[in-house]
């Protein structure tokens, strides 16, 4: 995995930061919508491509409900950084879905741009969340 370049970021919010990644892969690869939802905040807009803009955990999590099952999937970050209250992480991604009905599985990657918002108590969520293909 590559290291995050150099931030100004404190080291607890990068550790942070990484967590809510890491929760959205344990989600994801389980099924678990609710909890994917749960990591975005109340205002939050996921921007996947070929489809329209899903704002709020509601919509993001039914747009996640209808992505195919995912049976692989990691993240390697290029850059995490951020000031104060908002932090963002670009990075690329390596997924294999399994579509229902098709013969085999999909390999897929990409690149990934999220923006995060600090919240009260000191949490991270996802305020912007965008990924494209790279094939």
């Amino acid at each position: 995995m590559t290291q995050p370049s150099a931030t100004s970021l404190p080291t607890a919010d990068i550790a942070a930061i990484r967590k809510v990644n890491e929760d959205y892969l344990r989600c994801m690869l389980s099924q678990d919508y609710g909890g994917i939802a749960k990591l975005y905040a109340e205002d939050a807009v996921l921007m996947p491509p070929n489809h329209p803009v899903a704002v709020g955990p509601d919509a993001i999590r039914k747009w996640n409900e209808g992505f195919p099952r995912v049976i692989h999937f990691r993240f390697e970050y290029h850059n995490i950084d951020g000031r104060d209250d908002l932090a963002y992480v670009r990075g690329a991604y390596f997924i294999t879905i399994q579509p229902e009905g098709a013969p085999g599985p999909i390999e897929d990657t990409g690149k990934f741009l999220e923006i995060l918002k600090k919240q009260q108590g000191g949490s991270w969520l996802f305020a912007f969340d965008t990924f494209n293909s790279d094939r």
